[in-house]
């Protein structure tokens, strides 16, 4: 953009902005080739010199589960600490929030697809997506560490028949636990999520590992209905780390993710890839935050 215009990326910066301190003429010159090549300046990029006016959007997959609530409320508390306003949506997409955002952070569990030609500056933060988009920043998980002291865990505590529940379609999340297990030498079938004791009880299991959390939960009272002692003959693991594991009995073991960091890391990433956009040299807009194994009472 500086290039067509003969100018330098800060005269740009001040011409798209209707900043203060350039001749009428160089400005008029400037918008000019932005018509021209089409150009559209970053909202959130404005809101690095105008604060105020920031607006982050926040997408996320569904407001019932803990999980995105727990995500969803440290967000709009860490945002609130930076003087931002947050719209939010359930689950929605990024162009629902094109005009009333001036950046977007989502996370849906699903991948999100760019805001389009109307908003080509809009800088999206995915948290955890299941696929990388080139376009956005994202957040990733790393569950392999955790995920292989839940296995060693397990196995000194005399795991030999685990079962992994999944999804229909598997996730990287059950395959990291059954190569975990395989790893040590014992094999882990894989069954669905929604698997009740009645369905699982012929398999003879002497550990589950849940889908999640909500998952482990379900299946800590199935196996009370059935008079299953847990630990003493079934252990389970859930994966989230969700604040509800510490009030159920017996407490859930569980990979858990500190959402605080991952809120942090999702907000200081919108505004790298803000700066990026608005003429700055962004860094790798990925950032890595590690799970960890919470062992409780139900392993």
């Amino acid at each position: 953009m500086s290039r067509p215009a003969g100018v330098s990326r800060q005269t740009v910066t001040r011409a798209v902005n209707d900043m203060p301190g350039i001749n009428p003429g160089t400005r008029d010159r400037v918008l000019a080739a932005a018509r021209e090549l089409n150009y559209h300046p970053s909202r959130f990029g404005r809101g690095l010199v105008k604060p105020s006016a920031r607006t982050l959007g926040l997408l996320v997959g569904d407001l019932t589960n803990p999980y995105y609530a727990d995500l969803a409320a440290t967000v709009l508390r860490l945002a609130a600490t930076r003087g931002w306003n947050v719209v939010m949506a359930e689950p929605g997409s990024v162009a629902d929030l094109v005009g009333a955002a001036d950046a977007v952070v989502g996370f849906t569990g699903l991948a999100l697809e760019p805001p389009g030609a109307g908003a080509p500056n809009l800088p999206v933060v995915e948290i955890d997506p299941p696929r990388a988009h080139p376009a956005h920043g994202r957040i990733e998980f790393e569950r392999r560490a955790a995920t292989r002291e839940a296995v060693r865990h397990l196995l000194e505590r005399g795991t030999r028949r685990p079962l992994v529940l999944d999804l229909p379609g598997g996730s990287p999340r059950a395959a990291a636990f059954v190569d975990a297990f395989a790893e040590a030498g014992v094999h882990a079938d894989v069954v669905d999520r929604d698997a009740g004791w009645v369905d699982l009880a012929p398999r003879a299991p002497d550990a589950l590992v849940a889908f999640n959390d909500l998952g482990g939960f379900r299946l800590l009272r199935d196996l009370a209905a059935h008079d299953v002692g847990v630990p003493q003959q079934v252990r389970v693991v859930g994966v989230d780390g969700l604040a509800l594991g510490e009030f159920v009995t017996p407490r859930l073991s569980t990979l858990a993710i500190d959402l605080a960091e991952v809120a942090r890391a999702a907000l200081d990433l919108v505004v790298q890839l803000a700066q990026g956009s608005a003429g700055g040299s962004p860094e790798d807009p990925v950032r890595v935050v590690p799970h960890r194994f919470l062992a409780r009472g139900s392993t």
